[in-house]
């Protein structure tokens, strides 16, 4: 399927997915994105909840994730929200959710709603369109039942990162797996997210289906990035789980698109005891764009 043509997503969004994400990219001179992942404990002075209802803790991390976009936004483009970080606070932290990712869209911010989802069939179609709902232009995804788990997310013009490669330590235990035909277990994924895709692929030369491939592998990224080569990479662990700028060229092809490094708690609490929060966690976001822009070649 091609889809060059302007479509409307569930998001309510117009255009092509990936172009967008990438035309953001562009204009901040930004491979980057800023994980939103609100925790009560670690809000800033003045932020605090009044008591601990479930509900004003939802307000409070909702204060926190409103501030963290207006922090952001003059330096990124993409923003990815933790969903679990608002579900534990059930239909008020949903709702709060729901409000920051509008919030994030009335910004400019290409929303990411990371909830890793994993089904098939009607479920996964269902999950697809609620994320949409929420706000969301990508979603992250489990594809580990295959297509059938896989597809849904992207049929009706909307964009999902799949899990391929994570940054976790442990991951290595499965997804490193050598399968018979000498093959990994993470390149048979890679395999399957690029040949479906390759019939999505924008004008920018990238599909609806990117991958999820940690910063904290370099000496693996030149291969994954072989294996998705119409694939935005999507790279957790940049930052507080030690990924580095300089490991992550091989992601990035010669317009400086084709990765997009994530980082969260060394952006989102980037602040000390300080009254003015927000100044620290812009400047830790520009820096973080300009680090990684000159790395892609977005900068000098």
């Amino acid at each position: 399927m091609s889809m060059e043509s302007s479509v409307e997503t569930p998001s309510g969004m117009v255009g092509h997915t990936a172009d967008r994400l990438c035309d953001s990219i562009l204009t901040k001179a930004a491979p980057v994105c800023v994980g939103l992942d609100p925790v009560v404990d670690r809000l800033p002075a003045g932020l605090s909840p009044q008591s601990d209802s479930l509900e004003d803790a939802a307000s409070a991390i909702e204060s926190f994730s409103i501030g963290i976009l207006d922090a952001i936004m003059p330096h990124v483009g993409v923003v990815k929200f933790q969903s679990a970080c608002f579900e534990r606070y059930g239909p008020s932290g949903v709702a709060a959710l729901h409000r920051c990712m509008m919030a994030a869209r009335d910004r400019n911010l290409v929303t990411i709603l990371d909830s890793k989802r994993g089904d098939i069939g009607i479920s996964a179609s269902h999950y697809a369109a609620a994320s949409g709902q929420m706000g969301g232009d990508w979603t992250t995804i489990n594809g580990w039942l295959g297509e059938d788990g896989i597809t849904p997310f992207i049929e009706d013009g909307a964009g999902a990162f799949v899990l391929v490669r994570t940054s976790n330590p442990s991951g290595e235990t499965i997804q490193n797996q050598p399968l018979k035909d000498g093959r990994t277990v993470a390149q048979a994924m890679a395999e399957l997210v690029s040949g479906l895709s390759e019939p999505t692929v924008g004008s920018r030369g990238y599909g609806l289906l990117g991958a999820v491939v940690g910063a904290t592998h370099p000496a693996e990224l030149e291969s994954f990035r072989s294996w998705l080569p119409h694939s935005i990479l999507l790279m957790p662990g940049y930052g507080a789980q030690g990924g580095t700028a300089e490991g992550l060229k091989p992601c990035f092809d010669s317009t400086g698109l084709g990765g997009l490094v994530t980082a969260s708690r060394s952006v989102i609490y980037a602040f000390g005891s300080e009254t003015d929060w927000m100044s620290s966690v812009g400047q830790a976001a520009a820096l973080l764009a300009d680090e990684v822009g000159k790395v892609a070649g977005l900068r000098s």
